[in-house]
C-alpha cells in the first residue's frame, strides 16, 4: 500500500500530465493504439517512447495514446506535436526507432524525415 504522500505525488504528476495535454504548451508524442494498431506492434512502440522520456528526464514532454489515426496499413504509426510547429506523422515505427526520433526531433527539434508520412509518399508515388 502505497502511503498519502506518495499516492499525492502521483496524483500531482498526473495532473500535471493532464494540463500539459490540455494547454498543449509542451511537446506530445501520440502512438495510436486502436487494435489496427496494437495488431501492428504499437504497445512496444509506446512503451519504447515512455522509457525514453523518462531515461532522459524530458520535462515537458507527454506521450499519450489515442485511437484509430486512419492509416491502418501503415501502423504503428506515432505523432509528435511540439508548440508552433505542424505535427510530424511517423509510419510503421518499431521501438529500436524510438531512440532517434526521441533524440533527434523531441529533443532536437530535427525530425527524422526518413521515418515520415511525406517521405512514405513521395517515395511511393
Amino acid at each position: 500500500m502505497k502511503s498519502i504522500q506518495e499516492l499525492e505525488a502521483i496524483r500531482q504528476k498526473t495532473l500535471e500530465t493532464i494540463n500539459l495535454r490540455r494547454e498543449q504548451t509542451g511537446t506530445r508524442v501520440v502512438v495510436g493504439m486502436a487494435t489496427c494498431g496494437i495488431a501492428a506492434g504499437a504497445r512496444p512502440v509506446l512503451t519504447a517512447f515512455m522509457d525514453e522520456v523518462a531515461k532522459r528526464n524530458l520535462q515537458g514532454v507527454a506521450v499519450a495514446q489515442t485511437g484509430c489515426i486512419g492509416v491502418c496499413r501503415l501502423e504503428p504509426i506515432g505523432e509528435i506535436y511540439m508548440p508552433g510547429e505542424d505535427k510530424v506523422t511517423y509510419l510503421k515505427v518499431t521501438p529500436d526507432m524510438v531512440g532517434r526520433i526521441v533524440t533527434e526531433h523531441v529533443v532536437g527539434d530535427n525530425p527524422v524525415v526518413e521515418y515520415t508520412i511525406g517521405y512514405y509518399e513521395a517515395k511511393n508515388k
